[in-house]
């Protein structure tokens, strides 16, 4: 199918360097446009959103939330087109009826690791044309009910945290005398490699756990402390805060 994107930012970005091409994108972030464009074969920049639009099969939405509105409302989309949505935080139902016609719509939840084709992303509803587009851009998980797709969104706000928690370690271990260059490099690293342990492992995270954890050591004092400062329970009421907001 071919794919006409409104909204021209990072994801779309990915999602284009991953395909390697062949789709119409809006001229809303014109920069990134003609980067894409002059990069890539078969990567046409239209004149107007409503021109990608006309030009495509499955209309693309990779807008903030806080424009969505305005911008779906003034498309004039043909019946039977298909519309992806990657607008956070919105049903579909609510994108059906800004598009003003009852057509197919699907929402997703894909990170920047499309580009690498390494992205694991949760459709919903199911949708055999969506699921293989997301299967060539890493892998495609079709949710059965929006309970699963919220739930998987909240699991795609970590990370940030993931950062978060790279960048305090660094600081710290820079404010007690470690050079910048080699706190960032070791610990890139490290999770780097915990990342591929997690990846290839059966076992639980628990486990996992567990099992990096030698009885009176330094990483079992490491989450003790963690946890009983509050650090668990500080997670996991930001997942419940992230929820919320998803629900609406």
């Amino acid at each position: 199918m071919r794919l006409g994107f409104i909204g021209t930012g990072t994801m779309a970005a990915a999602m284009v360097e991953g395909l390697g091409g062949g789709v119409v994108l809006s001229p809303r972030g014109a920069a990134v446009a003609a980067d894409l464009a002059r990069r890539f074969p078969g990567v046409t920049v239209a004149a107007s959103n409503q021109a990608v639009v006309d030009q495509c099969d499955m209309v693309v939405l990779t807008i903030r939330p806080q424009v969505a509105e305005e911008v779906v409302r003034a498309l004039r989309v043909r019946p039977g087109q298909k519309v992806l949505s990657l607008v956070a935080a919105t049903q579909v139902e609510t994108i059906r009826d800004w598009v003003g016609l009852d057509v197919p719509v699907t929402r997703a939840v894909p990170l920047p690791f499309v580009a690498q084709r390494r992205c694991v992303t949760p459709i919903f509803p199911p949708d055999p044309e969506v699921a293989a587009l997301f299967d060539r851009l890493g892998q495609a998980v079709e949710c059965r009910t929006i309970a699963e797709f919220d739930l998987l969104a909240v699991g795609s706000a970590l990370m940030g945290s993931y950062f978060g928690l790279l960048e305090v370690a660094q600081g710290w271990l820079e404010e007690q005398g470690l050079p910048e260059a080699a706190a960032r490099s070791y610990l890139a690293g490290l999770f780097a490699n915990l990342g591929t342990v997690a990846e290839a492992s059966p076992k639980s995270f628990a486990a996992l756990r567990e099992e990096h954890s030698t009885r009176g050591g330094l990483n079992e004092q490491m989450f003790r402390v963690f946890d009983t400062a509050g650090g668990a329970e500080a997670l996991r009421m930001a997942l419940s805060q992230v929820l919320a907001r998803v629900r609406g």
